[in-house]
């Protein structure tokens, strides 16, 4: 269980998720909770449904709940944002997705919506803006389309609780991100 290293560690992912992906949810959130971890995730369909199913003990960050005032769109991305600063400092991510980042989507420590929007990255590029670990499961059929951003390299990761994701770190701070790390 090496790579949990993290008393806590929040899950996103595709909401058009299919059950299909529940051995590999259910096996990566099992070893999360055998860990001693605690678990947490959003309220939507797809991912966040398998993982809720799979530990029903999550806490879970419910969009209508927190933020009720707020247009639909609007409250999952605060939600989005909650859930990854309630990983901070030393949380981890672990993302499920069913397709490529969209445009406009980095890591950064501000919420960055993308074209067309992503949760799921937006949710990705924010916890490791944030200096958290991130993991992405790549939930398609074919090679994975990671992105290329800046700075930034994805590894596979070939054992532990975590195989068969991409973990993404940081290979080399940009101009004036030294501070951030």
């Amino acid at each position: 269980m090496k790579q949990i290293t993290a008393s806590v560690v929040g899950f996103s992912g595709s909401r058009s998720l299919s059950s299909a992906w529940t051995p590999l949810v259910r096996r990566v959130v099992e070893q999360v909770i055998v860990s001693g971890a605690s678990v947490l995730v959003g309220c939507a369909a797809g991912a966040d449904a398998l993982v809720r199913a799979s530990c029903p003990g999550a806490r879970v960050f419910s969009a209508q709940s927190l933020f009720p005032a707020l247009p639909p769109r609007q409250a999952l991305a605060a939600r989005s944002v909650a859930l990854v600063r309630a990983l901070v400092p030393s949380g981890q991510l672990v993302a499920f997705t069913s397709g490529p980042c969209p445009a406009y989507i980095f890591p950064a420590r501000k919420w960055e919506s993308g074209m067309p929007p992503s949760g799921t990255w937006s949710t990705l590029a924010l916890a490791a803006g944030l200096g958290l670990p991130a993991f992405l499961f790549w939930c398609t059929p074919g090679p994975p389309a990671l992105p290329d951003w800046p700075c930034w390299s994805w590894s596979p990761v070939a054992a532990g609780p975590f195989a068969g994701s991409w973990r993404l770190g940081l290979s080399r701070p940009a101009a004036g991100q030294e501070e951030l790390f």
